[in-house]
């Protein structure tokens, strides 16, 4: 059987980006996105849900995702999920699956100008999500 790994997620950044660096150099940048979802429960109630969803850019996706994004701003990224996992300090052990390596999305006509020839970061050619 085939396997395919691969994540398309459209939220809001629930923090601003925090950039760090590798021992080796590289760039990443760590963020957080809030995905909302609205269904109709059997007894016909709204309801919504929230599911947060940690990411990580790497190298001039993750600076220029800094520079132009802040906390709030909608984004969709691409990506894929990555298990990663530790033990904590008191001997535990811990998971967490991020979405890793993404491209994103920004749907404002600045950024989508500003990222057209830069860094590898894909705009759709006909969405305009304003």
């Amino acid at each position: 059987m085939a396997n395919y790994n691969k994540v398309l997620l459209m939220g809001n950044l629930t923090r601003d980006i925090e950039l760090k660096h590798t021992p080796s150099g590289q760039v990443v940048g760590n963020i957080g996105l809030a995905v909302n979802r609205r269904y109709k429960t059997n007894e016909g109630e709204q309801r919504e849900e929230t599911t947060f969803v940690d990411c990580e850019a790497w190298g001039r996706t993750a600076e220029v995702m800094n520079q132009y994004l802040s906390k709030g701003r909608p984004v969709f990224i691409e990506g894929r999920l990555k298990l990663d996992t530790w033990q904590d300090k008191d001997g535990s052990n811990r998971r967490r699956i991020p979405v890793r390596r993404f491209q994103g999305w920004w749907w404002r006509s600045r950024l989508r100008q500003l990222l057209r020839g830069c860094c590898g970061v894909k705009q759709p050619a006909s969405a305009d999500f304003r």
